[in-house]
């Protein structure tokens, strides 16, 4: 058993969009990124996915609404929903997600982070 300083983990990178595995628990990983500019249109057909927001603000836009994210809020969205995620500034988020959970979800493409690496 190990405690986490969620602050110290976060000062450890600086690459946008890029998931870091900072624990497991049971079958599901959770996951540090920081967010800065648009991702791309994504769902994940057999996952829900869970965004804690730590620092910032996260748009998360949908194809009938937009959620805005502040400090301390999360959001939890269900599998097969498509979203955008945006963060105009800056953003640190913590994800919670299956291990088989992949970033961009059901599109592969240049920005797929397929080999995770731990912090």
């Amino acid at each position: 058993m190990e405690k986490v300083n969620i602050s110290e983990k976060f000062s450890l990178f600086s690459d946008y969009w890029s998931p870091k595995i900072a624990g497991e628990i049971n079958d599901m990983h959770v996951k540090f990124a920081k967010l800065k500019g648009e991702f791309i249109w994504n769902k994940h057909d057999h996952e829900d996915e869970m965004f804690l927001v730590m620092k910032g603000k996260l748009l998360l836009k949908f194809r009938d609404n937009d959620v805005h994210l502040e400090e301390g809020e999360f959001m939890i969205v269900p599998k097969g929903v498509e979203h955008l995620p945006i963060a105009e500034e800056e953003a640190h988020v913590i994800f919670f997600e299956p291990k088989s959970t992949v970033n961009t979800g059901e599109e592969v493409n240049e920005r797929t982070v397929s080999d995770l690496s731990s912090i």
